[in-house]
């Protein structure tokens, strides 16, 4: 199985398909799921990109570190995963709090980012106390917790009743997160405000909203949208959280777009 420590007590899980020669886009998973959560969209462009996927420490496969942590040092796990990988320069997607992961990065590391795709995800998330809150539950209970809750947020009703399979396989995966290593995500989540460091974000961005999500709201993608100079904002319907998993063929056609750009 192919591993990288970070340096920081923590070893992260990756994959990577495609051929080694193509431009290299590197996914960022959401709170609460792994790097299956972009199967769909990978399966699409693994062909002619070289598609690198790894599990945010804490989730999957990845350890996720003895001590508490902020959203920066998850940014620079990723870099960690990029040096090993012998990755000079990248294009990033990351949904939620892999969105806040890229934007991390795209502020401590931007040489490394020939562009930057932004879903479903924020700056900021108040308040500190919900997330703080969340993480003592699943401390106590285990993800199964919040997990109706959390799939309601995710996908709208009209894909959960149309498609079960693929929704059920997410809540399944969602049952399995270590819950110490979820709990300190959200406990980083509530301390991160990035929303002063956004100006410096330089790298080619484009934003994606679900219309229909209720945890990052459109209003939330507008923020970013007008905080990164230049970006492009993309407003996705139907589409909730999970919108690479719920629309991952509308994913794919704006990724291809930046990627050709």
């Amino acid at each position: 199985m192919p591993y990288v420590e970070t340096g920081s007590g923590v070893r992260l899980f990756y994959t990577v398909t495609g051929p080694g020669s193509a431009p290299a886009v590197v996914f960022s998973n959401s709170l609460g799921t792994t790097h299956r959560m972009w199967d769909a969209v990978v399966g699409e462009l693994s062909a002619e990109y070289r598609c690198v996927r790894y599990d945010t420490r804490g989730h999957g496969g990845s350890s996720g570190g003895s001590k508490p942590f902020e959203i920066a040092d998850l940014a620079d796990d990723l870099a960690a995963l990029l040096d090993h990988l012998d990755l000079a320069r990248v294009h990033l997607a990351g949904l939620s709090l892999g969105g806040m992961t890229g934007q991390a990065f795209a502020i401590r590391h931007p040489a490394r980012l020939a562009g930057l795709t932004l879903m479903a995800t924020a700056a900021c998330m108040p308040t500190r106390e919900v997330w703080e809150e969340r993480a003592a539950l699943v401390r106590r209970e285990g993800t199964q917790a919040i997990l109706t809750a959390t799939m309601q947020r995710w996908f709208t009703a009209g894909f959960r009743d149309s498609r079960p399979e693929v929704a059920g396989k997410v809540a399944e995966e969602f049952r399995t997160i270590d819950r110490d290593g979820y709990a300190a995500c959200c406990e980083a989540i509530g301390r991160m405000d990035l929303r002063p460091l956004l100006h410096r974000i330089d790298t080619p961005t484009t934003v994606i909203a679900g219309r229909e999500d209720p945890a990052t709201p459109v209003e939330m993608a507008q923020a970013l949208h007008t905080g990164i100079a230049g970006s492009r904002l993309v407003v996705l319907s139907p589409a909730a959280h999970l919108l690479a998993v719920e629309q991952p063929e509308h994913v794919v056609a704006e990724l291809r777009r930046d990627l050709t750009a």
